[in-house]
């Protein structure tokens, strides 16, 4: 690993285009996995600090917004990670000029966004529910939980940016420090206001909300402390034509991708919303176990993207293919393992986390979950390729394989959740994830030569 620290100050980056890769990688990928975890920790505590202090109907009126939580949310961070893939690729190429310019434009953009969706979302917020077909007896309480939340989007999304800039840096151990000391406030803050103050899930949306907004002063603190000398300088903000065009279009391909993915999710909770509170709260504790075995996934998929798009600014398309390779085993490995762990254990995480005694709940949420990591090697595959190929410049082809997810999703709304019921439910997303693949495999196979041998011959021609 190639650290580069500057005697001036205190900025330490990581330069992914040298260095055993597999290395690179998981020294990259560990700090993350373990922010992650935390923050898929305090969201779980949420879960377990509702259910266990307020009963089944508080988790199926925070699980009610999940689909339209992550709708709104997910434009915001879809154009942000947009925005980081270019940044990444800025500081491959090892223009800090260029580098500079597209933070600020991705801070021009992040403003923009950001403001956009908060009026929207608290605009149209009971409409939205009214349309996912929220239970009239958790309606009330699930507005106020999704409407908190989205007036503290600015805190979410901050910490984003912060985050993004970070690990296009190569520096994945300073977001995991933010997000260790935001989940510990989280969860102090949980058991002080739905506990004791007794707030119910307007105190756990309040204590999620206050979490962010630490993390996000502490990144963006230490991101101007200790990395100013790459931060932009008022002349910076003239961000080039062509790099604000990049930027915008990179970041809308992202957005795409994930707008459409909870545009389908959240036509397909509508339809599973119908099925009652038991069925909710089984898709909603379900879906929290998930996420969390979900994160090596995901982490190994984003350590991966940044390795991509640092060594595509480099011209390294060889080291780009190695990798690939090696994560996806690893990928493949993992989601195995989980699997079997859902098999062996899945009733007994559903009463751990959610504190249930009913049966029909729990044996729809461990049918769910069996279904679904049956085929989670699948998803795990998908993720790698969808992130390896948004860092490699492939827009259509990621915003394509979301369309197939959203078409899926309104089948499934109007045919087989109607017709068979939360299994219905439970089969959608693994025949998705099946489609995705196969498109993006295809895709990839038929695009990698545009991609590749350019660099290659560029790379032939400096080494010569």
């Amino acid at each position: 690993m190639k650290k580069i620290k500057n005697k001036e100050d205190s900025m330490q980056v990581v330069d992914m285009t040298t260095g055993n890769t597999l290395r690179l990688i998981l020294a990259f990928a560990v700090p993350m996995f373990i922010g992650n975890i935390f923050q898929q920790f305090y969201t779980m505590a949420d879960t377990m600090v509702v259910g266990h202090s307020l009963g089944d109907g508080a988790i199926a009126a925070i699980g009610a917004t999940s689909a339209l939580y992550s709708l709104i949310f997910r434009i915001a961070f879809g154009m942000n990670n947009g925005y980081g893939i270019v940044v990444t690729r800025c500081f491959g190429t090892h223009d800090e000029r260029k580098l500079r310019q597209s933070i600020a434009g991705m801070a021009q953009l992040n403003l923009a966004v950001t403001l956009f969706l908060t009026a929207l979302a608290l605009l149209f917020l009971r409409p939205l529910l009214s349309f996912i077909n929220t239970p009239e007896e958790i309606f009330e309480q699930a507005h106020v939980y999704i409407a908190i939340v989205c007036g503290g989007m600015v805190f979410t999304i901050c910490y984003n940016m912060f985050a993004s800039i970070l690990r296009a840096l190569g520096n994945s151990r300073a977001p995991l420090f933010f997000l260790i000391i935001a989940s510990v406030i989280n969860i102090l803050l949980d058991i002080v206001l739905v506990v004791w103050v007794r707030t119910g899930v307007a105190g756990a949306a309040a204590a999620t909300i206050m979490a962010q907004a630490v993390s996000a002063v502490f990144s963006g603190s230490y991101l101007w402390k200790n990395y100013w000398r790459i931060l932009p300088k008022k002349e910076d903000f003239r961000v080039p034509g062509e790099l604000l065009r990049d930027l915008l279009s990179t970041g809308i391909a992202m957005a795409l991708v994930e707008s459409l993915v909870d545009l389908g999710t959240m036509i397909f909770q509508r339809a599973n919303n119908m099925l009652g509170e038991a069925a909710i709260a089984a898709f909603t504790a379900s879906r929290r176990i998930l996420e969390t075995l979900l994160e090596p996934v995901c982490t190994l998929a984003i350590a991966n993207s940044v390795f991509a798009g640092q060594n595509l600014g480099a011209r390294r398309p060889d080291r780009i293919k190695e990798t690939l390779r090696k994560v996806l085993v690893m990928e493949v490995l993992w989601s195995a393992f989980a699997c079997l762990i859902i098999w062996l254990f899945g009733g007994g995480l559903i009463k751990l986390i959610t504190g249930t005694e009913n049966e029909s709940m729990i044996q729809m949420a461990v049918t769910c979950m069996r279904i679904q990591f049956s085929f989670y090697p699948v998803l795990a595959v998908l993720l790698c390729m969808r992130d390896a190929m948004q860092a490699l410049g492939f827009k259509a082809a990621p915003v394509a394989s979301s369309i197939i997810e959203l078409v899926m999703k309104i089948i499934a709304a109007w045919q087989l959740i109607p017709r068979f019921g939360f299994l219905g439910t439970s089969v959608t997303e693994p025949i998705t994830w099946v489609l995705m693949t196969a498109f993006l495999g295809a895709a990839y196979l038929m695009g990698r030569k545009k991609i590749f041998e350019p660099l290659a011959e560029k790379q032939s021609k400096n080494t010569t």
